[in-house]
């Protein structure tokens, strides 16, 4: 089954054209199904390619999936267009009395922050405590997984000295997981962030566990069964040229960056990268979505309970 998407959205032509199957509304509603609600909390300035990314992800599994998206109900956006933000998305404060099987929590530029200073975390320490009431299972992405963690155990992002950015290798250190299923010892994953989770700090609480992890770039992956949470810090569903795009960015208005490590082949910006983490990201994203559907009530309304 294809991800229901309304015909208008962007990625709906994106994934078509990509061979992804996707469904509009009204063909949606003749299949006898229910369909997966999964919600996208979009924290990204570029809202549309984040959705791409997602979508592309959780629409690539045999399940129906009906995707809503979230903003922030008073944060507003200077980089995606009013009009797209009015048609295809509703803010926090309306949707919360809904329940989803799951939900994903994007990143945000904000890193240099503390957490107290964002100008919404105190709607998202909301949405924290309303995923153990209203949602089956939740994945934190890069910031907003970090959030998370803080959130739920006190878990502090440390600044690095320099920005961690390329493609890393990173380890399988929990092969039986169900979220692994398929996965190799090692793979590869994109990071660029200006902070980092320690993983002596992670291991310092017992509740959580450690999934995957890189000796460059540290803990990657980590479950939070108590939460019913998964915790990520870096990109696996991020486009071929999405670094590149970051890269280009840095040179062009004279930020201070270097070659994104493990990109391009020999090191080259000249050339065009090559994905090698496309696999292992659908990989991950399918098991998701395979565990929600094995665990969620059938009734929405059991979710919480």
């Amino acid at each position: 089954m294809p991800i229901k998407l309304p015909s208008s959205l962007p990625a709906y032509d994106v994934l078509r054209a990509e061979g992804v199957m996707v469904l509009d509304e009204d063909v949606a509603a003749r299949q006898d199904i229910r369909p997966l609600k999964i919600a996208l909390l979009n924290l990204m300035p570029k809202k549309i390619q984040t959705e791409n990314q997602f979508a592309r992800l959780i629409g690539a599994t045999p399940l129906q999936i009906e995707l809503t998206l979230i903003r922030m109900s008073e944060h507003k956006t200077k980089n995606t267009a009013a009009a797209h933000m009015e048609a295809f998305y509703q803010p926090f404060q309306d949707v919360k009395h809904q329940k989803f099987d799951g939900l994903i929590i994007t990143g945000a530029p904000i890193e240099h922050l503390d957490f107290t200073d964002v100008t919404y975390w105190t709607e998202l320490q909301e949405v924290f405590a309303w995923t153990q009431t209203h949602v089956h299972t939740t994945f934190g992405v890069c910031w907003g997984g970090m959030a998370m963690i803080n959130h739920f155990h006190d878990v502090q992002k440390h600044m690095l000295t320099a920005k961690a950015f390329g493609c890393y290798r990173h380890d399988n250190v929990a092969p039986i997981s169900p979220y692994l299923r398929g996965f190799s010892d090692e793979c590869v994953i994109p990071v660029s962030r200006w902070t980092e989770m320690r993983q002596a700090e992670i291991d310092a609480v017992p509740a959580l566990k450690t999934l995957v992890t890189s000796p460059e770039v540290g803990p990657a992956l980590v479950e939070d069964p108590a939460h019913r949470a998964l915790y990520i810090f870096n990109h696996f569903e991020y486009d071929d040229d999405t670094l590149k795009q970051e890269y280009d960015r840095d040179v062009a208005e004279g930020t201070p960056i270097h070659v994104p490590q493990n990109y391009y082949p020999n090191d080259d910006p000249a050339r065009m990268p090559l994905n090698r983490w496309r696999s292992h990201a659908h990989l991950l994203y399918g098991n998701w979505v395979n565990q929600i559907y094995q665990t969620t009530p059938y009734d929405l309304n059991e979710i919480g309970i």
